[in-house]
């Protein structure tokens, strides 16, 4: 499953993929089995060690992608934006047309299924410590509870370990550099998810 990513957009900075999965962890994996392919979403965690990637996550076990070891696929979704022609400077000589700047990533790689109570239980008590601080709140896996413990029957955890990276940053890099920024300006004046969008348009600017 590879993804379209012109020239202009790809990228093959892991900086900028480490930024994406830090901010944006709420991932699709996608398998196939029997020739149809599967989706889940779920919250991931990424560790990244010189160029070796691994995500991990976990799928409630009645899930039939808790079964589907073997080749698969993480998406990322970053921020996205719609773009109107009217904002480009150059909108009428050169017939602009509307479009939408994103970034995503594509992490393939080999799906490796787990279910034993100990690495389980690791793997949602750090899930739910990065997630409770980022929600102000308190809770924590507790390794001694057995009420905690059996609640991990209930689920399988997967690991990714990444053999492919596909990045996409379609931030308007194939435009001249008053439409760039000129679509910054105007996407940092919108909502937040807008002006997330913009701030990676400067950053492409600087670069």
């Amino acid at each position: 499953m590879s993804l379209y990513a012109p020239r202009a957009f790809a990228s093959r900075d892991l900086a900028q993929l480490d930024a994406l999965a830090d901010r944006y962890d709420f991932a699709s994996l996608v398998t196939v089995a029997d020739g149809a392919p599967m989706v889940s979403h779920v919250p991931v965690l990424y560790q990244r060690e010189g160029e070796r990637i691994e995500v991990t996550g976990h799928l409630a076990r009645p899930n039939p992608q808790s079964r589907h070891a073997g080749d698969a696929l993480v998406m990322l979704h970053g921020p996205h934006a719609y773009v109107s022609p009217g904002w480009y400077p150059d909108k009428a000589e050169q017939a602009r047309v509307p479009t939408w700047n994103y970034v995503v990533a594509h992490l393939g790689g080999r799906l490796e299924l787990f279910d034993d109570e100990g690495a389980l239980a690791t793997h949602v008590a750090a899930l739910a410590e990065r997630h409770e601080a980022r929600a102000g709140g308190d809770w924590r896996f507790d390794f001694d509870a057995p009420r905690e413990r059996a609640q991990l029957r209930g689920i399988v955890g997967f690991r990714l370990r990444v053999e492919r990276v596909d990045l996409k940053l379609k931030l308007n890099q194939n435009h001249p550099m008053a439409n760039r920024h000129a679509v910054a300006t105007r996407l940092d004046a919108g909502d937040a998810m807008s002006r997330e969008v913009a701030r990676l348009m400067y950053a492409t600017l600087e670069m």
